[in-house]
């Protein structure tokens, strides 16, 4: 492929990656929801920062690790998401707002924490090593350039849907609170279908 098709590549696949519900999705929408854009557009970052060594990780052991591994990442992925859904209900039941100082975790606090999702969740292992991963193999077998091009190009978009997602729904926290509370709960409903879809194994 030429130079011009990794990166529109890198560019569908960032799209896609940003748009496709998952948890991380979920998380970022709570978060925004429930302490504004400056603590949420941290968050977005998570995957710059944890994606390296799981990138490496799939590249170099592409079709090599056995089901027993994803499976493992699975079960702890799906524990902590339980986790995450358990506090973002404590605080739809204490009503947490941003004004909420004492209530609202720091942003070093919402980073780990998002770091950890991505890094116990499956996800990103089976993106990086069924889809991006080979691209990426591809692109780098011819040079450098190619490679960095599509990489580019993904985490580009990728981080621009996200941050997309941070600008619509912190709009969407100065509407009426009954709907934003509906939306809160909504986004803990996601998280909690996620886990229980990554512990028993659904789809």
């Amino acid at each position: 492929m030429t130079l011009l098709e990794f990166i529109l590549q890198g560019g569908l696949l960032g799209l896609s990656a940003g748009l496709l519900p998952g948890p991380f999705q979920g998380y970022l929408i709570n978060t925004t929801l429930t302490q504004g854009w400056r603590r949420s557009i941290l968050v977005i970052f998570a995957p710059l920062l944890t994606d390296g060594p799981i990138i490496v990780l799939m590249v170099v052991l592409l079709k090599q690790l056995p089901p027993e591994v994803i499976r493992a990442i699975q079960l702890v992925g799906g524990v902590y998401l339980l986790w995450i859904a358990y506090g973002a209900w404590r605080q739809f039941r204490a009503n947490v707002t941003i004004g909420a100082a004492e209530s609202v975790p720091t942003g070093r606090s919402t980073l780990l924490k998002s770091m950890m999702m991505n890094w116990l969740s499956p996800g990103p292992y089976i993106f990086w090593g069924t889809i991006t991963g080979p691209l990426l193999v591809q692109a780098l077998s011819q040079s450098v350039w190619h490679g960095a091009a599509f990489m580019l190009a993904f985490y580009g978009v990728f981080l621009g849907v996200l941050a997309a997602l941070v600008v619509v729904f912190d709009l969407m926290r100065r509407l009426d609170p009954r709907v934003t509370r509906l939306l809160m709960l909504a986004t803990i409903g996601v998280l909690v279908y996620f886990a229980l879809q990554l512990i028993f194994g659904i789809g």
